[in-house]
């Protein structure tokens, strides 16, 4: 954990003027760098408790609103934007989904979450629609979201007087601020501000990939299919009941080129065959996008150091298997938001001292079940016969042992975010 340095002199932060909608403020409570789903949310908890906040984002409106990533939903993170007033396009247009369908050693299993959670589900709603969402609401509010601003730097991490330096319009700019937070990306510059001498990073590659695919088909199923087979990983997955997002595994430097569409289509029918439904075919459509995925898991630690915070990706990557990205990065802002609140109502950092530590324990479970996920399901270029039939006798465990599904099933419909 790393505490403030320069812990605030007074019950509350210094007044910061309005700023216009589309003014380029100098100064700000609290400086936000990648309007992601991560930041803008952030920045939504955080104006509506009366916190003064500016995102930077480096990429224009258009790209950030069609960025491709996750489309599953933990109960923590829609009961999130419900309460931040950001859900009535998701529940009008989003799909709940209350289980998924394991298939493996030919035949399927269906996990049932809320019997085996006590009620909980999933909803499938594209990260995309949650950023068009946010960046809605962050214009109609008035509150400065400025696109294209390419941040530069950020200095006085350690004082209480943190800087953004950045670029916007062609110019150089400045933005201080009492706080950072870095919710710009695994490559994004914010990170770059806790020094090497403090910083611990923690990372595991996985030897395959993912082959990605959105086609203009319905879904086979009306739920998450995730397959292991002989010929390697594959899941199913939707964007709405019109459209379909697939998954193949592929070995790590695959060029989507070298996979026409018939041959994607082939391979995802011979790896979700099963001995009940041998007639089970994908409905084909056109493949209107199609990308690789590396997999990796990584994680830095601490993720404060003195006055800049790192949430979502900026601080930790999980493979996509088990559905934690964006669940996480949400999770990590809404205990931020709740610390930043108390800060600005009562000049307390308790909450920011200990957020660091508070968000790296549940990380730490979601590395875990997400690395379970994707070993038990891949499979491995250099396995061999005896590390298959132990991934298939824990398959087997899972649709036997109400236990081992409810441990899945608690784990993938997201642990409680604590106070």
């Amino acid at each position: 954990m790393q505490p403030d340095p320069h812990p605030h002199p007074h019950p509350h932060p210094r007044p910061v003027p309005a700023a216009a909608p589309h003014s380029r403020p100098e100064r700000t409570s609290v400086a936000i760098v990648g309007a992601g789903p991560a930041g803008l949310l952030l920045a939504r908890l955080l104006d509506r408790a009366g916190v003064d906040t500016v995102v930077l984002e480096s990429r224009d409106r258009a790209y950030v609103e069609q960025r491709q990533r996750a489309g599953i939903l933990e109960q923590a993170t829609v009961d999130a934007l419900r309460a931040a007033g950001a859900g009535d396009r998701m529940d009008r247009e989003g799909l709940p989904h209350d289980g998924i369908e394991l298939r493996f050693d030919r035949r399927a299993h269906r996990v049932d979450f809320p019997a085996l959670t006590g009620g909980r589900g999933v909803m499938v709603y594209a990260q995309t629609e949650v950023v068009k969402d946010l960046i809605a609401l962050r214009l109609a509010d008035g509150g400065p979201l400025l696109f294209d601003a390419e941040v530069r730097a950020v200095t006085g991490a350690d004082t209480d007087r943190p800087v953004v330096h950045y670029c916007h319009e062609g110019r150089e700019r400045t933005l201080h601020c009492d706080y950072v937070v870095g919710c710009d990306g695994f490559h994004g510059v914010v990170r770059n501000a806790v020094p090497d001498a403090v910083r611990t990073t923690y990372e595991r590659v996985y030897p395959y990939s993912w082959l990605g695919i959105l086609a203009e088909a319905p879904p086979v199923y009306d739920e998450l299919i995730y397959a292991h087979s002989a010929r390697g990983f594959a899941l199913a997955s939707m964007r709405s009941p019109s459209v379909s997002r697939l998954y193949l595994q592929v070995p790590n430097g695959t060029d989507p080129a070298d996979w026409p569409d018939d041959r994607i289509w082939d391979e995802l029918d011979a790896r979700f065959a099963v001995d009940a439904e041998p007639a089970l075919k994908l409905e084909r459509g056109p493949v209107t996008a199609k990308s690789v995925l590396p997999m990796r898991s990584h994680v830095t630690e601490p993720m404060r150091y003195g006055r800049v915070l790192l949430a979502g990706d900026a601080a930790h990557i999980v493979p996509p298997t088990g559905a934690k990205g964006l669940n996480l990065a949400a999770a990590d802002v809404i205990v931020l938001a709740r610390a930043l609140t108390a800060w600005h109502a009562t000049g307390s950092t308790a909450g920011l001292d200990t957020y660091s530590d508070t968000c790296l324990r549940r990380v730490w479970r979601a590395e875990h079940f997400s690395y379970f996920m994707t070993t038990t399901l891949h499979t491995d270029p250099a396995q061999s016969p005896f590390d298959t039939r132990l991934q298939l006798a824990q398959l087997d465990r899972v649709a036997h042992s109400p236990h081992a599904a409810a441990e899945l099933a608690e784990n993938y419909t997201g642990l409680p975010i604590p106070d």
